[in-house]
């Protein structure tokens, strides 16, 4: 019979690129993954992976096993979610990605309630980008995602993987007390020009929408400051090094240093989401953990 444990193993490793990524995307030690794989080259007498380089890539049959067994384990999903809701448990292991602002912003508000009321429930938190989020939750690699997309750029998400919004966020421009135009209770793009930005890096959403935010000003933000963290952008903004726009999810308290000025034409605001796999739709733990969620979404 083949473990499709093994398979779900093997699976990763295609998806990672090696056994030391995949273990670690599985929460599982190199040898463990190793072991499994072999153990199902024996199984099904073929060999699944060939060395290319330093690296590792599956053969033809084991893509061909990984395509199949996929189908497997997806129908093992639905099953089991089903089973999970006709029996009315809300039991087991819920690996939950979300993006930095909604660990801080969501998860601290939604989980202790959460698992306070369903103490059989063991909940997981990742902290990754909604790019990759949506990735994880689409390999298998977690359950439920929270995500974002600004205004009305496009978030792309696979057609088995399900979108639910929870709400809406805004965003601020936050400039130094002292700046000239801390007065003011809003500015358009074009009052912006020659300004010092502190802004996400490169390939962040965050960072797209600042650039799609100029379109017709005329100049594009002169960016002298990169950070992943919003609350490093705060930092430097009271420092008086630049200015920042930033979400309201998960923002503490500005110091008396930061002055938010609402920004028009256009406003920045994006929409979280949560997604997961349609095969988990009837899922109580699922269900549990996006009522949680939704129930403390922005403007809740």
């Amino acid at each position: 019979m083949i473990d499709l444990d093994a398979v779900a193993s093997l699976r990763a490793v295609q998806q990672q690129g090696s056994v030391g990524a995949a273990a670690a995307a599985l929460g599982f030690t190199p040898s463990a993954v190793s072991q499994q794989i072999k153990r199902l080259e024996r199984q099904v007498g073929v060999p699944l992976l060939e060395r290319v380089g330093r690296g590792v890539v599956l053969t033809h049959d084991g893509r061909s096993l990984v395509e199949r067994g996929t189908r497997l384990l997806d129908e093992l999903e639905v099953i089991e979610a089903g089973m999970h809701q006709r029996a009315g448990t809300v039991t087991g292991t819920t690996r939950l990605v979300a993006f930095a602002t909604a660990m801080r912003g969501l998860a601290t508000a939604a989980l202790p309630r959460l698992v306070a009321e369903h103490p059989e429930l063991d909940v997981h938190l990742l902290e990754r980008d909604p790019w990759e989020a949506i990735d994880l939750v689409a390999t298998g690699q977690s359950d439920i995602g929270v995500v974002h997309s600004w205004g009305e750029v496009p978030l792309a998400v696979p057609d088995h993987v399900v979108r639910i919004p929870i709400g809406r966020d805004e965003a601020d421009l936050l400039v130094p007390s002292g700046h000239r135009l801390a007065g003011r209770r809003t500015v358009r793009p074009t009052d912006l020009r020659g300004e010092r930005w502190i802004a996400s890096p490169e390939g962040t959403i965050c960072r797209e929408w600042l650039m799609r935010m100029h379109d017709g000003s005329g100049t594009l933000p002169h960016i002298v400051h990169r950070s992943t963290e919003f609350e490093t952008h705060i930092a430097l903004v009271a420092a008086g090094l630049g200015i920042a726009l930033v979400p309201r999810l998960g923002r503490a308290p500005l110091p008396p240093t930061v002055h938010p000025v609402q920004v028009r034409e256009p406003s920045p605001w994006r929409e979280i989401s949560v997604v997961h796999r349609r095969t988990m739709v009837d899922s109580p733990a699922v269900q549990v953990v996006l009522d949680a969620l939704r129930s403390v979404g922005p403007g809740r």
